[in-house]
């Protein structure tokens, strides 16, 4: 059996943690993920952020790295251009075909598989260095599952990303009121605010699943300038939080 035909048994069999809806939205889409102005714009700004983010916490070069839920591979490629060995999985096989498209085109070396991230981790525990998850836990029916999952295919000591959008108020105008509706930098219907995840909620599954967590940060948006920045001292919106697995009790 050819191992694209493995990863789909694997991602049928995770299935009741994935949400059909959500994953046709991105198979809509995937054209335009490497359009800098496009759909995608906003993920392409914040990039530069998350990448720094992550590789001042874990040295990028030379890791192994998963990228959960990976879509067109825009963190993923910026990694492995940092120096790491990149695994990028999601459950969209038109994201993926994309994905590798673009690091063929652009010559850089991305492995990608269309796998759920609670088959690999049955399958590679502890075997990769640093995971990221990017703007994914929203889009799932059982976030909780998916950092269990994370957590188990990191090493001992290994670090673990998770960025997500908050579930305040202020969230819901700005993100979802905001963002899709008036300034249309996201299609309409991205978000589902009842999936939104408070910190406190992400850190507990965090340290239920042995992740302790170090930091967390903001990101945040001024329409006016039209920029994103990192704010530690306001999460009430996007944020991103960084954890370290625990060692072996």
């Amino acid at each position: 059996m050819h191992a694209t035909d493995k990863d789909n048994r694997r991602a049928a069999s995770a299935a009741e943690n994935v949400d059909a809806e959500e994953v046709a939205k991105f198979e809509a889409l995937a054209g335009h993920w490497w359009d800098r102005d496009g759909d995608f714009k906003p993920l392409h700004d914040i990039n530069p952020l998350r990448l720094d983010f992550i590789d001042a916490r874990a040295g990028l070069a030379g890791k192994r790295v998963l990228d959960v839920g990976c879509g067109g591979g825009i963190l993923s490629e910026s990694m492995a251009h940092r120096g790491a060995e990149v695994t990028g999985i999601d459950l969209g096989q038109a994201p993926l075909d994309a994905a590798r498209r673009h690091a063929e085109e652009s010559a850089v070396s991305v492995s990608y598989r269309h796998v759920a991230v609670e088959a690999l981790a049955e399958e590679q525990p502890g075997e990769f260095d640093v995971v990221t998850c990017m703007e994914m836990l929203e889009h799932v029916p059982d976030p909780a599952s998916v950092i269990a999952a994370c957590s188990r295919l990191v090493r001992p000591g290994g670090r673990v990303f998770f960025s997500t959008l908050n579930r305040t108020h202020k969230a819901r105008a700005l993100a979802i009121f905001g963002a899709e509706y008036v300034l249309g930098m996201l299609p309409r219907g991205t978000h589902d605010y009842a999936k939104f995840i408070r910190p406190s909620e992400m850190a507990a599954w965090c340290r239920h699943s042995r992740l302790d967590v170090g930091e967390q940060t903001g990101l945040t948006y001024n329409p006016l300038t039209r920029h994103y920045r990192l704010t530690p001292y306001d999460v009430s919106v996007n944020y991103m939080m960084a954890c370290q697995k625990r060692g072996e009790e």
